[in-house]
């Protein structure tokens, strides 16, 4: 994977604070908010800089029944050549049910649905993985998502689903530190356990975003400041490889300039605070899964 260097999310909101934000080496894009015969002024302009811009899906559903939808697959395979993006990303989750084989309209969730972690779950969700990857110009790297409930019935922890997917499909993993503490806090589950498992060589590059607790359940919001405790998760992460990229996400409630320039400097700082322990060469497993 290249080497992308410390990002941040671009949104039309922020478009001038991210222009002007010193020390930003790329950017990820929402791929459905794109039109590439228009795209944003601001976009072409950090394209023209040199900054790398990143085709972030939401809208496939590779966790879902049904098989990746050739149109939106096209559309991201678009938009990725249009921004000479050197990948694509997308969900681990469904989106959409119903339809035509199931005799019941097809209903949109309008939100990233948790995959039950089964061993028949992961089937249909490697094959969708691979008609994608052959369908995309460029790699495609899958993200982990926040969850506020588990399946009945589960075979796996997170980090054996995530190993499993991306030894079976080789594709990459983009890894929320965000999600995986909206999933310890909501459900229960070791971050660290779940870096543990991780194939450290598969990681394309880390999300990390803010939220909020209330009676507690944390809400993965992107509309407030990253929390320690996420830094914390993206410092153990660090110290085990060191992220080809790490990017901030922020989609509401947009702050000054100046205190995303303070964001994005404390994740600086969490990633070094991880390398200083000595992190493995990248190549290298975090762990051998049993």
């Amino acid at each position: 994977m290249p080497r992308l260097g410390t990002g941040i999310g671009w949104r039309p909101e922020i478009a001038d604070a991210v222009e002007g934000m010193p020390g930003i080496d790329w950017v990820e894009a929402v791929s459905e908010n794109l039109c590439p015969g228009h795209l944003p002024e601001s976009l072409v302009r950090l394209r023209e800089r040199g900054v790398t811009v990143v085709p972030h899906g939401v809208s496939l559903g590779l966790g879902g029944a049904e098989r990746p939808d050739p149109g939106r697959l096209a559309a991201l395979a678009e938009r990725a050549e249009a921004l000479g993006s050197p990948l694509v990303t997308e969900h681990i989750a469904f989106v959409r049910a119903g339809g035509p084989l199931t005799a019941s309209r097809r209903l949109e969730a309008g939100h990233l649905l948790p995959v039950p972690r089964t061993r028949d779950a992961l089937d249909v969700l490697c094959e969708n993985v691979r008609i994608a990857q052959d369908a995309l110009p460029v790699p495609l790297a899958v993200e982990n998502i926040a969850a506020l409930l588990a399946w009945p019935g589960e075979e796996m922890t997170e980090g054996q689903f995530l190993y499993e997917l991306a030894d079976r499909t080789g594709v990459r993993l983009l890894i929320d530190v965000a999600n995986l503490h909206t999933n310890h806090v909501n459900r229960g589950e070791d971050p660290a356990e779940a870096l543990g498992y991780l194939p450290l060589e598969a990681i394309a590059y880390v999300h990390v975003a803010g939220g909020f607790e209330r009676d507690g359940v944390w809400h993965d919001s992107h509309a407030h400041p990253v929390a320690q405790p996420v830094l914390d998760i993206l410092t153990d992460l660090a110290s085990r490889v060191a992220p080809p990229g790490v990017l901030l996400e922020r989609d509401e409630n947009f702050p000054a300039a100046g205190e995303l320039e303070g964001e994005v400097a404390a994740i600086r700082t969490a990633v070094e605070k991880g390398r200083a322990t000595g992190a493995p060469a990248v190549g290298s497993r975090a762990a051998t899964p049993p």
